[in-house]
């Protein structure tokens, strides 16, 4: 159930204008978008160690006192330049096309 919220969710992002979903994710999510690009964020190290091959960006170092909030950000913000310039995401290379809109009348 989680997922299809979470795809409704970004589908509703789009339709609503949005460009890129940064979507940021605990346990490592393979959620991706069929039409907009989707930058996959973690502050988990060990989700992103295990997941590296779905995930965009790892930015445990700012809960361990390594990285300052200003640079994860800044690399958060280069990450969303070089995906509005075309770079594919993790979500697009391994081919993560997921779409759900939500129903809001009955239907038979």
């Amino acid at each position: 159930m989680a997922k299809v919220f979470i795809f409704i969710w970004a589908a509703g992002m789009v339709a609503g204008g949005s460009q890129i979903v940064v979507f940021t994710t605990g346990r490592g999510t393979p959620v991706g978008s069929a039409i907009a690009p989707v930058i996959k964020i973690t502050a988990n190290r060990e989700t992103f160690r295990m997941m590296k091959d779905d995930l965009d960006l790892e930015v445990s170092g700012i809960l361990d006192g390594k990285e300052s909030v200003n640079r994860a950000g800044e690399r958060i913000y280069r990450e969303l330049i070089s995906a509005a310039s075309g770079k594919a995401m993790k979500a697009e290379i391994n081919g993560h096309r997921d779409f759900s809109m939500f129903k809001i009348n009955i239907s038979i």
